[in-house]
């Protein structure tokens, strides 16, 4: 079971894990990260590779959302979209990208189609990046019978969307090759021709393209970042326009630790730059079972993307302070161990599967210059409860108090407890460390606030 997490993360892990941001979710299995930056948030969009998923098989079934404005905590949003929302799916959730025009959200997916063997590009479509999202078309935007250049049926996988200055959007996409097209302006209607680039022509692609293309514009330059050779390590390309000739300029992120695949994707956020991939890092992870990571990185002078490595640290420094007298649900995590999340439709995300040890941890909470005098958070228990320890800085740190959360009666019987705290000002990092005596799951936890000092 996924709850022992390899006897809680390995000793190997959890001595890294007081100092670790990667991989960034540790609830579940993620993979294919699509960044957007939409209003003051940063939006990760990922696939999901389900814990069970044998070793050598994907199993993927829906999408999942993460949020953030500091780029250390990550909020759950659950999974606004699932394969089962398109008809002609055959069920696995492959790379995709959601963008935003014109008030809408449109997700481009990629999955096999058992109305028109071998995969498609589809489009779900929503009036709020957190859905709910349904498919805009009811059949495949791209369907293989319509890309004949490869010999393989799985050539069309991995889109990614970007709408240029002039308002012209243009759709990348491919495995063992790399098409291209216009989207005309409802962004649900090919526009000309499908044009296919040769995955071998060394002056486009280093490396060779393999596929998980994500195309974006920065300043003045064009750039196409994708996974090459298998395993796969990841390259890059620039351009004066999309639709121009690309010229190859090496490798982003070498052949690393982990996973025969690597997904790309980069995006500024704040006056920053930010990589987003996926390794194997998590417990029980293998190259089925991805989670995703993220690196900041500056751009050379020239334009030019230096040559990034997989770490554990991650984002050593965030855009911003998490405001702990405003309530925050639960699952936003900068790093946990042991616990995961469920989703319901009375209560959304909550944390779940708590067990003695267990803790979360949330970065950067600002405390203000007065500290706060109390506690209060949202849970449920169906047997004896436990306890959560608040601690400052560190597993081991400064004890601001103790919440008793008792029996309950149900796990859908959700109430709110209190504790005073000892007040502690400025910003520091929080533990939420969880007791109790029995070994089944000790509480279900939903959201918390504390109080701030007069």
């Amino acid at each position: 079971m996924m709850k022992r997490k390899a006897i809680l993360f390995g000793l190997g892990l959890l001595a890294v894990g007081l100092k670790a941001q990667n991989p960034i979710v540790q609830t579940h299995y993620t993979a294919d990260p699509a960044p957007m930056v939409y209003g003051d948030t940063l939006y990760l969009y990922v696939g999901c590779d389900e814990k069970d998923a044998p070793k050598k098989s994907y199993l993927m079934r829906e999408y999942r959302l993460y949020t953030t404005t500091d780029m250390v905590n990550w909020t759950d949003h659950g999974a606004p979209l699932k394969t089962s929302a398109f008809a002609w799916s055959a069920g696995d959730a492959s790379a995709a990208q959601c963008i935003p025009r014109n008030g809408k959200f449109y997700w481009y997916i990629s999955s096999q189609n058992r109305r028109n063997p071998g995969s498609s590009v589809g489009v779900a479509l929503a009036d709020s990046p957190y859905g709910p999202f349904r498919d805009a078309l009811g059949h495949g935007l791209v369907t293989n019978d319509m890309t004949t250049y490869a010999k393989h049926s799985w050539d069309d996988l991995d889109p990614t969307v970007m709408i240029d200055d002039d308002g012209q959007a243009w759709l990348y996409w491919g495995n063992g090759v790399c098409y291209r097209a216009k989207l005309k302006a409802d962004m649900l209607t090919l526009d000309g021709d499908i044009e296919a680039m040769d995955r071998l022509d060394s002056l486009a692609f280093s490396g060779g393209f393999t596929e998980a293309p994500w195309l974006y514009k920065r300043g003045g330059n064009y750039y196409l970042i994708y996974a090459s050779g298998f395993p796969e390590s990841i390259h890059y390309s620039m351009a004066e326009s999309a639709g121009g000739s690309w010229k190859a300029q090496g490798v982003v992120m070498p052949l690393e630790r982990g996973s025969n695949t690597n997904h790309p994707a980069i995006v500024d956020y704040k006056g920053h730059s930010y990589f987003f991939y996926h390794n194997d890092a998590l417990p029980g992870g293998h190259s089925y079972c991805r989670s995703v990571c993220v690196e900041e990185f500056k751009y050379e002078a020239d334009g030019r993307i230096p040559e990034l490595h997989m770490t554990d640290q991650g984002i050593k420094k965030g855009v911003g302070t998490l405001d702990p007298y405003r309530r925050t649900q639960a699952e936003t995590i900068a790093w946990s161990e042991g616990v995961t999340t469920r989703t319901d439709a009375v209560r959304g995300v909550y944390v779940t599967d708590i067990h003695h040890g267990d803790y979360i941890k949330v970065r950067d909470v600002n405390f203000g210059p007065s500290g706060a005098s109390g506690f209060m958070a949202a849970a449920s228990s169906r047997y004896f409860g436990g306890q959560i320890e608040l601690r400052l800085d560190s597993l081991e740190g400064e004890v601001l108090g103790i919440l008793n959360i008792p029996y309950t009666g149900e796990w859908e019987n959700w109430k709110e407890f209190t504790v005073k705290v000892k007040s502690v000002p400025g910003v520091h990092d929080l533990y939420l460390v969880f007791r109790g005596k029995q070994p089944h799951a000790l509480f279900n936890l939903d959201y918390w606030k504390f109080d701030e000092a007069s």
